[in-house]
């Protein structure tokens, strides 16, 4: 999954694709690399981000959605509210990656008959201060259980396993260490029956861990892929597609031999 941020403050790129035709001729640049799926952002989640209205966020999406018509990849578009659910749906997009896990009044409704994937997430508090000392007594046992129930209310909604994605969502509420806890057993997570997603993309831990800036990530975000392969996800959010898929080559082969 390619990383489309049509934002101008997002931690990583902010600014770069807030033009329309800048941001759909990333995206085309991303499916070229090798990205099976994209995904696209109107509204920065970064930590101490504050929320955008649901008309400027359908401002920036709506334009770049049409420039995609002729994409042979499905597109995703990362969103928390029904209304721009629905919008993004009747212009073509085939998933809704939900940091609220389909969580808002009328969620459910606004996806389940579409026949659309989604993507259920994990976090804690709200962007602006999710990361003012989140606490957990058992990271994983506690992201775990929240994401079976929302599967569960998914399913009950009428949206089948096949159709959903879950993520542990890393950096949502999380410390370095909790971060480095939940990828260590990633593997606890594929009981779920469903798609398992892993976003640890040139993140703040990484740059804790190595002491790099954003722009200075790939070699920790490519061993955090690995590592989220190793521990059974199917799909990595990443900004650096073709070095990514390099990645899934070697530990493709490498499973086969």
């Amino acid at each position: 999954m390619g990383v489309v941020n049509i934002t101008p403050d997002s931690f990583s790129d902010g600014g770069r694709f807030l033009d329309p035709s800048a941001a759909a001729a990333h995206a085309l640049r991303l499916a070229e690399d090798g990205a099976d799926l994209v995904d696209l952002g109107a509204e920065s989640t970064r930590p101490g981000s504050a929320p955008l209205s649901e008309d400027d966020e359908l401002r920036r999406l709506l334009p770049v959605l049409h420039s995609l018509k002729k994409l042979e990849k499905p597109v995703s578009v990362d969103t928390r509210r029904p209304r721009v659910m629905k919008a993004v749906l009747e212009a073509g997009a085939s998933m809704i990656n939900d940091i609220e896990a389909l969580a808002a009044p009328g969620a459910f409704e606004a996806v389940a008959a579409s026949g659309c994937a989604v993507c259920l997430m994990h976090k804690k508090g709200d962007p602006a201060t999710m990361q003012h000392d989140p606490q957990y007594a058992d990271v994983v046992g506690e992201v775990r259980e929240f994401l079976r129930q929302r599967v569960a209310a998914a399913r009950a909604a009428g949206i089948a396993a096949e159709r959903i994605v879950v993520d542990p969502g890393f950096g949502f509420g999380k410390t370095a260490e909790h971060n480095l806890t939940l990828l260590k057993d990633l593997s606890r997570f594929r009981d779920l029956g469903v798609a398992l997603l892993a976003g640890l993309s040139r993140k703040s831990t990484l740059g804790r861990l190595t002491g790099r800036p954003v722009g200075e990530r790939l070699a920790a975000s490519l061993a955090a892929a690995l590592l989220a392969l190793q521990g059974g996800a199917t799909i990595l959010r990443v900004h650096d597609v073709r070095e990514t898929l390099d990645v899934v080559q070697v530990w493709e082969a490498y499973r086969k031999a």
